[in-house]
Formats: structure tokens, sequence, C-alpha cells
């Protein structure tokens, strides 16, 4: 009797072709269980403004919203103001990322620095950020730095907090382990407290990214130019209804690409991790 080694090729071909078709199949199973919602919405979306169910003027049809997405993609205009939100948005997520991960480390891991900042971390973590927009615009002028700026101080606190989280609650069977072993100081942080700490961190990061557009479409209803904020409230300043759902539609898009790619980049720092059965 033949081994799976030596049959003839073509019968292991044919063996792992319904393997492969198996796979796929799950694949467009997963992949269609996890649009449904989706495109129940959508469907709802198109029926109700055209069976009367809702005013169509203030809520069109889905098809008229993609229509008017695509005019606003041909124009350039879509592209326009969605490049003038990303670079304000990554701009200031990337800046809040560089200063609350280190801080949050350092307030986490030295109990002095914590006992010295937490009061003032209190009084301003309970701040909302649009709160001291009308602050920003203030002192720094309705330009470019009051927009990155709101967008700065509203992603660094999830991310600050999460860090300072982490940090704190971390294994202590492990760290008296790490000690025992006669670790350094910086090694033990490397080794131990940085990698348990990473899920909760992008926790928090994944937590700023969505604050990050949210507040920024928010500071840009006000003296901007230009921006996904800017289009939806010119939009609806001009009655332009379905160009202003369109700009909904590229934010939420947006808002679910970023996470994607955050939580893609979590998995590859977490490939240490061993899942529970």
């Amino acid at each position: 009797m033949l081994s799976p080694e030596s049959a003839p090729a073509p019968a292991r071909a044919l063996r792992r072709a319904p393997r492969r078709g198996a796979v796929v199949g799950r694949w467009l199973r997963a992949g269609l269980l996890r649009s449904a919602a989706i495109l129940l919405l959508l469907a709802v979306w198109e029926a109700a403004p055209r069976a009367g169910l809702v005013d169509a003027t203030f809520l069109p049809p889905v098809s008229e919203v993609a229509r008017a997405w695509w005019d606003l993609l041909g124009d350039g205009q879509l592209g326009e103001h969605t490049r003038a939100s990303l670079t304000r948005s990554f701009g200031g997520f990337a800046i809040a990322v560089v200063i609350a991960v280190p801080l949050g480390l350092l307030i986490g891991w030295y109990r002095p620095v914590a006992a010295f900042l937490g009061p003032l971390l209190e009084l301003f973590r309970n701040t909302a950020a649009l709160a001291l927009l009308p602050v920003f615009v203030l002192l720094l002028g309705i330009g470019e730095t009051s927009k990155v700026s709101i967008v700065v101080y509203a992603c660094v606190w999830p991310i600050l907090l999460n860090t300072i989280s982490a940090v704190g609650n971390a294994d202590p069977t492990l760290v008296r382990l790490a000690r025992s072993m006669d670790l350094s100081t910086p090694r033990l942080f490397q080794k131990v407290i940085l990698p348990s700490a990473v899920p909760v961190i992008f926790t928090g990061i994944r937590l700023a990214g969505a604050v990050s557009i949210l507040v920024l479409v928010a500071a840009e209803m006000i003296g901007a130019k230009a921006g996904l904020g800017y289009l939806i409230n010119a939009s609806q300043f001009n009655f332009a209804i379905p160009q202003m759902y369109a700009g909904i539609v590229t934010i939420s898009a947006i808002g679910v690409a970023f996470n994607q790619v955050l939580v893609t980049i979590e998995r590859r720092l977490s490939l240490w991790r061993v899942p529970v059965a």
C-alpha cells in the first residue's frame, strides 16, 4: 500500500484540492457572516427613504449617497479634503504616541514620578478635549497648529492611562522570578514589563486612533478651509445632504481601516503570546 508521500503527484493534488476548497469555503462563510449586518443596514437605508418611511430629503437613499461620493471623488474634492484631514489626524496621533508611551512607562515604573504627576493627571484627564477647543483657538489661532494640538491632547490620555495601567499591573510572579534571576532593572523592563504591557498599550493606541479622527472632525468645523469636517459642515449649510453623508461615510471607512492597521501591528508585536486553548 502506497504511503501519502509515495502516491503519484496527481493523486496528491486531488487530495489537496478538497482541502483548499474547504478553506476557501470557510473564508467565504466568515466574510459573509461579518458583512451581513452591514449589508442589511445598507438595504434598509436604501429601502426606507424610497418607501416613504423617512423623509428622503434628510436621509437620501444610499445609492444617491454613493453617487455623490463618486462625484466628489471624480472632481478631486474628496481627495483634497481627505488628505487634509489625514495629515492633521495622523500627525497629531503620531505626536501623541511619541509623548504618551514613554511618559506612561516612566510614570508606571517609578512611583515618585507617579506621586508627583498624579494630581495633575487627574485634573486634566477629566477635562474634555472639545471643551478646550476655544482655548486652543484663542492661544494658537485657527490655523493648523490648533487643530493638530487638540488632536494631540485628545489622543494622549487613552494612550497614557493604558500605558500606566499596563506597567503597574504587570504579573508580580513574573517580576519576582525575573529578579530572582538577577536581571538588571533595564533587562527586567525589556524582557518582562514591556512584552506583557504591549496588548494593553495597544488598546489605548487603538482608542486614540478613533479619537484622533472624531475630535479632528469637530475641530475642522470651526475655521477650517479644507478637511472632511469642513466638507460635512459646508454641505449641511448648502443643503447638499448626499455630499454630507458621503463625508460621514468616508470618515467611518477611514476609522475602520486605521483600526485594522493598528490591530495588525499589535499582532506582529505580540507573536510571543501563546493562545489559550
